[in-house]
């Protein structure tokens, strides 16, 4: 099913994102008198709200304990692990003052939060029958982006930020978290439809103070790819300088292993750049504020009108019996086009259209958002229809979205094929690579791009292959895109 046009959505996606955000009614950027900080509007905030919602649910399921940490890091704290210091330094937002008297001890606004977990951890945790450990929170985090901001995208004030912080008494065991998250995050972008590549970003661009580090990318309408999940290993690196110390099961003492992964408001810039086209949103049936808008179609005669307000009544206890988020747009002083209009810019999955020739025969139209398709729907199997509905929608976006993610990812086995693909339409190109450090740094020169990482595992396709830069055999490949 192709759905509506997607032109403007893939070819203008800077100016179709502004324009959504607005229309929709999602998100206010630019008006508030503070750079790279934005206003949740009430229909976005409820997208967002339905989203996080979706992610405690997927963490408590496995085990995670939700806290919540104060705002304000004193600078000791930042600065007791030296490598994530100088990772964020540059970034970090200082409060010197309280009224008019300065501090004595300088209070980061928490850019991350692992030192000011791992302090707290250390009183918290003294013996391998306290793990493993798993704690999260979703609060603000603020980083000075100097790069061009964008709404959701690059922000200062990012006010959705999941970050899930574990602690283990093993390398291994803190390993197999690593896993655990990844699969939590694709179990959470699956049930949004948001499809997804995950790289093992190279030793020089991973977390600050991380062992290693695997990401999620996503490519945007444009082209260009979007980090929207990372997992971390932290290895001793944390719990050593915080004496994060505990007994193991030989009765010795050991520091404690951990881990830390963190999702932020991209995952609600994903949701609307991935499943858009050129009338608006389409938000998947499972998150969306409202899952089926009404619309009554204007009945002129008085006497058609009583036995009309009936029906519309049989509707909404049709749709409230079958737990429905719904709508009745009752505006009188709207045009039903104009509401068509403004409820497909909204991304609303279905909508039904009644006026009192379906009342007359029992029936409604039904349309879906995702293909603008219509059907008319007896009113006994409205409830089913709609049902089999959702889930045929969210099927649709699931595939429509992962067949655009495949289709941007291209294998090329020399530089010249390299930039001619990502000239010509972007995405990300993959490349035979022989893991050395060099070579990679080379490659994103030569490409003019930033490198994502390697797969998790080796592919296939790259024996027998070989380095474009060295010449070398390939151990892997290198995943490069023009990068957000």
């Amino acid at each position: 099913m192709s759905g509506v046009p997607r032109e403007k959505w893939s070819k203008e996606f800077s100016r179709w994102f502004d324009w959504v955000l607005e229309e929709a009614g999602i998100y206010d950027y630019g008006r508030y008198p503070v750079k790279g900080m934005g206003v949740w509007l009430p229909y976005g905030f409820q997208i967002r709200r339905r989203v996080t919602e979706l992610i405690r649910d997927i963490l408590d399921s496995a085990g995670h304990e939700e806290v919540l940490f104060p705002l304000l890091i004193p600078e000791h704290l930042l600065r007791k692990e030296s490598e994530h210091i100088r990772g964020f330094e540059a970034e970090v937002y200082w409060v010197t003052h309280g009224g008019a008297e300065p501090l004595d001890v300088k209070l980061a606004l928490r850019p991350t939060s692992e030192t000011s977990i791992s302090y707290m951890e250390s009183f918290w945790i003294k013996s391998y029958r306290d793990l493993p450990k798993k704690f999260y929170q979703i609060v603000s985090i603020f980083r000075y982006e100097t790069k061009a901001t964008r709404p959701m995208i690059r922000l200062r004030e990012v006010t959705t930020f999941k970050e899930a912080h574990t602690v283990h008494e093993s390398f291994e065991d803190a390993d197999r978290q690593v896993g655990e998250a990844i699969e939590l995050y694709k179990c959470i972008f699956d049930e949004l439809g948001i499809p997804y590549l995950i790289s093992r970003r190279p030793e020089w661009d991973k977390f600050a103070g991380a062992v290693y580090t695997v990401a999620f990318d996503l490519v945007m309408p444009d082209g260009r790819t979007l980090q929207i999940g990372t997992a971390h290993h932290l290895g001793q690196n944390f719990t050593i300088p915080f004496e994060v110390r505990i007994q193991l099961r030989d009765e010795s003492l050991d520091y404690a292993w951990q881990t830390s992964y963190g999702i932020s408001d991209r995952v609600v810039a994903s949701l609307i750049a991935v499943h858009g086209d050129d009338r608006g949103l389409v938000i998947p049936p499972n998150v969306a504020p409202i899952q089926v808008v009404v619309i009554p179609i204007p009945v002129r005669d008085e006497q058609s009108r009583e036995k009309f307000n009936n029906y519309l009544k049989k509707i909404e206890e049709i749709l409230t019996s079958n737990n429905i988020r719904y709508h009745v747009d009752l505006r009188d002083d709207v045009r039903p086009g104009r509401k068509f209009y403004e409820w497909e810019a909204k991304g609303v999955p279905v909508r039904i259209e009644v006026g009192i020739r379906e009342a007359e025969a029992g029936t409604v139209v039904v349309v879906r958002r995702d293909t603008l398709e219509k059907q008319t729907v007896k009113l006994e199997e409205l409830g089913a229809v709609l049902k089999k509905l959702f889930e045929e929608i969210r099927e649709n976006l699931r595939k429509r979205a992962w067949e655009w993610l495949n289709s941007h990812v291209t294998r090329v086995e020399t530089v010249e094929e390299a930039q001619r693909v990502l000239s010509e339409k972007r995405g990300v190109i993959e490349l035979p690579w022989c893991g050395r450090e060099g070579c990679g740094l080379e490659l994103e020169e030569l490409v003019d791009a930033g490198v994502l990482g390697s797969p998790l595992r080796r592919p296939e396709w790259v024996k027998g292959k070989k380095c474009p830069v060295c010449g070398r055999p390939a151990v892997t490949s290198i995943r490069l895109a023009k990068k957000y």
